[in-house]
């Protein structure tokens, strides 16, 4: 962890000093640098190229679970934690889609327009609304 500080902040400081001030060595940072990566950090890029291509496809509503599910049936071999680790550290979250809403409410109290009555609205005692400038 204070090996990837050092790794962020080389171009604001010198390596050197970042390495004296967080205690560790020098030659410790270089050695981490250099040291190919583990077989589960390769697998894990594996993963995520494959998780990323799975969340494309699902219009990014996919959370861990069902990710889970679509890599399984795949045919990979990967656990929830493991998918909502890799999802989470690259800032892939699940949209949840909204609920329907119905805005229109045919049940309120007036005319639709297929009452008998089609005469236009008494606007009387309305000054407003009479149509005129003056009433």
């Amino acid at each position: 962890m204070r090996f990837a500080l050092v790794d962020q902040a080389k171009k604001d400081f010198p390596v050197h000093r970042l390495c004296q001030v967080l205690g560790v060595s020098q030659s410790g940072y270089f050695a981490w640098k250099d040291r190919p990566a583990s077989r589960r950090q390769r697998y894990d890029m594996v993963m995520l190229a494959h998780v990323r291509s799975a969340f494309a496809l699902s219009n990014g509503t996919y959370g861990s679970p069902r990710m889970t599910r679509e890599l399984q049936d795949d045919g990979f071999a990967i656990g929830r934690r493991r998918t909502a680790r890799l999802m989470r550290e690259n800032g892939l979250r699940g949209r949840q889609k909204r609920r329907f809403k119905r805005t229109t409410d045919s049940e309120h109290a007036y005319s639709s327009g297929t009452s008998s009555d089609h005469s236009p609205r008494s606007t009387e005692g309305h000054p407003a609304r009479c149509g005129r400038t003056a009433c």
